[in-house]
């Protein structure tokens, strides 16, 4: 198989095997982007992931208004569609949040992460055929977890779920890594974060790939806001992927 065929066989393999998980307090709402926007998802795998990469940037789990909505990882829609070049219709989560709506591309929310990161992008190689020659982005865990209550909707990180919950979901998803790394051969992934990092490192083990960081460009985090791009540039040359 081609790795974009690889890459498809292992998301839909990851999707059927996370569908039959649950997870319990504080979640209420799961959203998987593997299944209701499989199509987009499918799309950028195939056309971006047939051939091999030196660099994988690994993310740690769809934005609200990003993968969730178009199912391309830090997919903010307009880089995912403008840029990145990807579109296709979207369905909805069985049980979807009145505050947390999948409207698909026609979002109109910005994913502040996504914009920043692809937004990074764009401004180094130009077009997106030029980054894709040697780089990819996934994401660890294709599940969005959300917390209703009285004060709202909010959204819990991977790091925040029981002992109980994360232990299969962990161990499903560092074996979906290991299928990715496995049809892209990359020199090096590089966690978007710590989390992913830390994942990578757990995953993959001292006999993959070369494994980095960069900082989260998350607007939570107060580092990411003091110029997040050219932090995160910096980081890349400190590991010698990008030139100075």
């Amino acid at each position: 198989m081609s790795p974009s065929e690889q890459l498809q066989t292992a998301a839909l393999r990851l999707r059927d095997e996370l569908s039959g998980l649950r997870f319990g307090p504080p979640v209420t709402h799961v959203y998987q982007p593997l299944d209701y926007a499989w199509e987009p998802h499918a799309l950028y795998l195939k056309k971006w992931g047939s051939t091999t990469k030196r660099v994988v940037f690994l993310g740690m789990n769809p934005g609200p208004f990003g993968m969730a909505q178009c199912g391309v990882p830090f997919g903010e829609i307009a880089s995912a569609r403008d840029w990145v070049g990807v579109e296709a219709p979207v369905g909805k989560p069985p049980q979807e949040h009145p505050k947390r709506p999948v409207d698909g591309f026609a979002c109109t929310r910005a994913e502040v992460s996504g914009k920043r990161l692809w937004g990074l992008f764009a401004e180094k190689f130009g077009t997106a055929d030029n980054f894709f020659r040697e780089h990819f982005v996934a994401n660890y865990i294709p599940l969005l977890f959300l917390q209703a209550d009285e004060k709202g909707c909010r959204n819990i990180a991977p790091d925040k779920l029981s002992a109980a919950d994360s232990a299969h979901l962990l161990a499903l998803c560092d074996e979906h890594l290991r299928a990715v790394v496995a049809a892209l051969r990359p020199e090096w992934v590089i966690g978007v974060g710590k989390f992913a990092e830390g994942r990578a490192r757990e995953a993959l083990g001292l006999d993959g790939p070369k494994i980095g960081t960069i900082l989260h460009p998350s607007p939570a985090s107060p580092a990411a806001n003091r110029g997040w791009a050219p932090q995160a540039t910096a980081q890349l040359e400190a590991l010698g992927i990008w030139g100075g």
